[in-house]
């Protein structure tokens, strides 16, 4: 049976998922700050990205992501694991990624990245942070807009 304190550190792992995605899903590339911890090392290769600290992180998400009109992260299937003060992840998610069309409307189809965050946590002043992660790509698809569909 789980403690209460390893529920409170599941749970309070997957709202910091869940932030990451919110800073990333709205563009807010300074509330990583509050993922990560200090010396984090990101790593986006398996899906065409850089490996690098998080101010490298920030600013490649900042020039790269502006070229989507939309897209979104939805996580799930969360395997953590917890020992004290550290712990790892892997976990779920399904990243679909709208692509411009003609003049940059939103209608040049949409990429599915499917993926895992493997993750190292760490517990900072009390409060959980991302020390590493890196992507497993399960897949990327390229699903292309319905003709007929228009335009804007």
């Amino acid at each position: 049976m789980l403690t209460l304190t390893e529920i409170s550190d599941r749970l309070e792992i997957q709202d910091l998922m869940v932030d990451y995605c919110h800073a990333v899903d709205t563009r807010q590339w300074d509330l990583l700050d509050e993922v990560f911890a200090a010396g984090a090392v990101i790593d986006y290769t398996a899906t065409g990205g850089p490996r690098g600290t998080l101010p490298e992180i920030k600013d490649f998400l900042g020039s790269v992501m502006g070229r989507f009109p939309a897209y979104q992260h939805l996580l799930g299937n969360a395997s953590i694991r917890l020992d004290g003060d550290t712990a790892t992840g892997r976990t779920m998610c399904h990243n679909p990624l709208v692509l411009p069309g003609e003049q940059g409307a939103a209608d040049g189809g949409v990429l599915h990245c499917g993926m895992w965050y493997i993750d190292a946590f760490v517990r900072v002043d009390g409060a959980w942070r991302i020390a590493e992660r890196f992507q497993e790509k399960s897949y990327l698809h390229f699903a292309p807009s319905a003709p007929g569909r228009p335009k804007g």
